[in-house]
């Protein structure tokens, strides 16, 4: 599905998404995203954030709080970071900002679509949940808590919690933690991945410009730590 009020643009989606053997609807204003999602539900959102009746962050909010996990990639005139980790926080699986290259649209949305859905993440033989000192990832009920306390993360920033969980105190690069949002894509920024990293800071740790549980190991990556284990007994 297109959500796009040019129509100029959307023509040139659809078109570049047929010729992929896609089945294409186009959809020119917010509302008629929300709706046409709830009946038709497609396997992936082309997202345009400037849209009539209804921005494209506010369809996603919608959507998100509907638990609908359907891969979305935003489309954005808007380039601050403060936008893009905005459009991240709510859910968003990518972003291209515009202008945008039409064959690197369609590189990303064969990532997206490849991408197993969250549901299959994880190993069965994996323990039921996962825990971190008192940060604990449930890959079953696809929870997230610190503290007692449950933390509302989105498809993308689960995925990477949740492999880093099963390896905490290792090191991931930035490639692989990517690959867990994507898979291997050389259309995919590796900046997606440190703003990933910054909104799920704001949402588990105490001081998130003094992280304790999720460092950055400068030159590499990044890791996933107990920060109790660390502290020396009096």
């Amino acid at each position: 599905m297109v959500a796009e009020d040019d129509e100029k643009q959307a023509e040139l989606v659809r078109r570049y998404l047929e010729r992929e053997d896609h089945t294409v609807t186009v959809v020119r204003d917010g509302r008629a995203a929300i709706e046409s999602v709830r009946h038709r539900a497609p396997d992936l959102l082309v997202l345009d954030v400037m849209m009539p009746r209804a921005d494209g962050l506010d369809v996603l909010r919608v959507l998100r709080a509907e638990a609908r996990e359907l891969p979305v990639l935003m489309l954005t005139a808007r380039s601050t970071e403060d936008d893009l980790l905005l459009g991240l926080d709510l859910g968003a699986d990518d972003y291209m900002t515009k202008p945008y290259s039409p064959r690197e649209l369609m590189a990303r949305v064969r990532t997206l679509l490849r991408r197993p859905r969250l549901a299959a993440v994880g190993d069965a033989a994996a323990p039921s949940a996962l825990s971190v000192g008192t940060l604990v990832v449930d890959p079953d009920r696809h929870e997230v808590s610190v503290d007692g306390t449950l933390v509302d993360c989105t498809p993308g920033e689960f995925r990477i919690l949740l492999a880093m969980a099963t390896e905490p105190d290792r090191v991931f690069t930035r490639q692989r933690l990517l690959a867990q949002l994507h898979g291997f894509d050389r259309y995919i920024s590796l900046r997606t991945v440190d703003m990933h990293i910054m909104n799920l800071r704001k949402k588990i740790e105490a001081a998130p410009h003094r992280p304790a549980r999720l460092l950055t190991v400068f030159g590499v990556g990044y890791k996933l730590t107990d920060p109790s284990a660390s502290r020396v007994p009096s």
